[in-house]
């Protein structure tokens, strides 16, 4: 059962696209040293950041719910999660080759496939995924207290464990998406679309077609492919502009 696109959503997750490619490309001019810009620390570009990786958490977690809501069948999901897992190994791949030092072991498409299962195993509805997503966004700021303080153990660090975000200490490596805090903004993003689903008709929010919207929407439906195209895109124009 293949699950009904909604072209606000879609045009949502285009709109995070379009930002993540200025982001990306004003990062790989930053790293061919053709701008002067910290994206590690300046909070113009970790802000940045934060809100692009909220928006399409929060799309990817109203789309989990929609697919609830049509009672998705896991072959249909899983499909779609091998992919996601499968890309998360490649950009590893790729990451190695580019940044030996910091090469991305979690990433957005690894956290992404881990909170996607998550989210489908928990099960949770309405109240009860506002307050998980509040108390794993909270744990961002208690996990650094009680690690400190010593009443968590500091191993929590180590590259083996700090996939799950309870750290002190963030590691080096060119993307970090932990589950604490971004498993609570999908959350978010299902319980909001619940909400949502709840007080208008799902073939309501189906039929609505903006003739503006429908570039965004196209790029968002192939949100995946185009994550995996752009930065090589990107790099080699970039390339080749230096070569004229």
């Amino acid at each position: 059962m293949h699950t009904a696109r909604y072209q606000w959503l879609d045009a949502l997750r285009g709109l995070a696209m379009v930002w993540m490619t200025v982001f990306h490309f004003c990062f790989d001019l930053a790293n061919a040293g053709l701008i002067q810009a910290n994206f590690y620390q300046d909070p113009r570009w970790t802000l940045q950041r934060s809100c692009i990786l909220s928006l399409f958490l929060l799309c990817a977690g109203a789309s989990q719910a929609i697919a609830m809501t049509q009672a998705q069948t896991w072959k249909r999901f899983s499909q779609r999660w091998l992919q996601i897992a499968g890309c998360a190994l490649l950009v590893t791949g790729g990451s190695c080759f580019m940044f030996p030092r910091s090469f991305i072991y979690f990433g957005v498409l690894h956290g992404m496939a881990a909170m996607l299962l998550i989210s489908r195993w928990i099960g949770l509805r309405g109240r009860w995924l506002w307050a998980a997503g509040l108390l794993l966004i909270a744990l961002q700021w208690i996990a650094p207290w009680a690690i400190t303080t010593g009443w968590w153990d500091s191993a929590l660090n180590e590259k083996s464990l700090n996939w799950l975000g309870l750290i002190s200490a963030k590691p080096i490596t060119e993307d970090y998406v932990p589950l604490v805090p971004w498993l609570g903004v999908m959350l978010w993003g299902m319980a909001a679309m619940q909400w949502v689903l709840s007080r208008h008709g799902a073939l309501e929010l189906h039929d609505i077609d903006v003739p503006t919207m429908r570039p965004l929407a196209f790029l968002g439906r192939w949100s995946l492919s185009y994550y995996m195209l752009h930065q090589p895109l990107l790099l080699g124009a970039l390339w080749l502009w230096q070569l004229a």
